[in-house]
């Protein structure tokens, strides 16, 4: 599936800004799942200074400086994404001998042995404790002898079923403890509950952001800018032989979407474009930064996730033709 992504930031002051820094996380990534064929960062007013890395979990991310006095930042996004089909979660060996408690038991400390990249994704984060609460809501999907790649899915609709999705119940600060407790949130809560559920049992798992191509309601039109980011959870599961102490364990992420109940081996579907992963969201924040001034601000994020043929026409539409 073709997919083009406008995601526009714009930051308007109640005074006047004299010096800014910015952090952006707006490329998306090139996996086996998907290819990234376009991307283009626009920033307005230009940036006295701006670079791009590579963060240490992989993801694009760009800085940029901006010295000169101004009232409006603009950061515009401009990406066209090639996705894969669907891959459903494999039914078949080796996944389905790989319990839950064979991989947190894979993932407990043993003096030499090999390392596993995937165990920097047990620990707490700063968005995502280990609780007794998260393991408590959890049990009931860990079932023993349950494959991880199950007990996942179970966990994943447990969530789904268990709690509500509602707008502005939730801050961008607030704990995911706190979201449980409440039974309440948004794909970002959502995401670190799970988070925090596997990762409190033993489980590697990773927060993940990006996007979802969403349907217009029957009759109606898809709106520029009316979408949003989105956020859901990848799990690692290990293939391991009976003597792993001597062998290096190999492994996959598999994608898991607590919000909308669906779950896939790359992504939850094509549909999806994985935009960055990380510990929570602290680490792939769409955009954060300080600024000299101390001015208040509002803020407007627009997100459109169209086929490019559908997008172009919108744009016509909602701009005129092209002189």
């Amino acid at each position: 599936m073709l997919l083009r992504i406008l995601h526009r930031t714009r930051y308007r002051y109640h005074g006047s800004i004299d010096l800014a820094q910015h952090m952006v996380h707006l490329c998306p990534l090139s996996t086996p799942h998907q290819r990234v064929l376009e991307n283009e960062l626009r920033i307005d007013p230009m940036p006295a200074a701006r670079s791009q890395t590579t963060d240490v979990f992989g993801n694009q991310r760009t800085f940029f400086s901006l010295q000169a006095t101004h009232s409006v930042l603009t950061v515009e996004a401009d990406s066209l994404v090639e996705t894969s089909k669907h891959q459903p979660l494999p039914q078949g060996p080796p996944w389905r001998g790989m319990t839950w408690e064979r991989v947190r038991e894979h993932f407990r400390y043993r003096a030499n042995a090999p390392f596993d990249p995937a165990s920097e994704f047990l620990f707490a984060s700063p968005y995502v404790p280990r609780d007794d609460a998260f393991a408590a809501f959890a049990r009931p999907a860990f079932q023993p002898g349950l494959p991880a790649l199950a007990a996942a899915q179970a966990l994943m609709e447990r969530i789904h079923t268990a709690l509500i999705y509602e707008t502005a119940s939730t801050e961008v600060n607030t704990p995911a403890l706190e979201a449980l407790e409440q039974g309440k949130g948004v794909c970002q809560d959502f995401a670190h509950i799970m988070l925090g559920c596997l990762r409190t049992l033993g489980l590697p798992a990773r927060y993940v952001s990006g996007y979802l191509l969403t349907r217009p309601a029957p009759g109606k039109v898809r709106l520029i800018g009316a979408d949003a980011s989105h956020a859901w959870v990848s799990v690692y599961v290990p293939v391991v032989s009976e003597s792993d102490e001597e062998t290096q364990p190999q492994g996959a992420w598999f994608d898991f979407d607590p919000t909308n109940n669906r779950c896939g081996w790359g992504s939850p579907g094509e549909d999806y474009v994985t935009l960055a992963t990380g510990r929570d969201f602290g680490d792939v924040s769409p955009m954060r930064g300080v600024i000299q001034s101390g001015a208040d601000h509002t803020l407007q994020v627009a997100v459109t996730v169209a086929p490019p043929d559908e997008l172009k026409a919108l744009e016509t539409l909602t701009n005129g033709p092209k002189a």
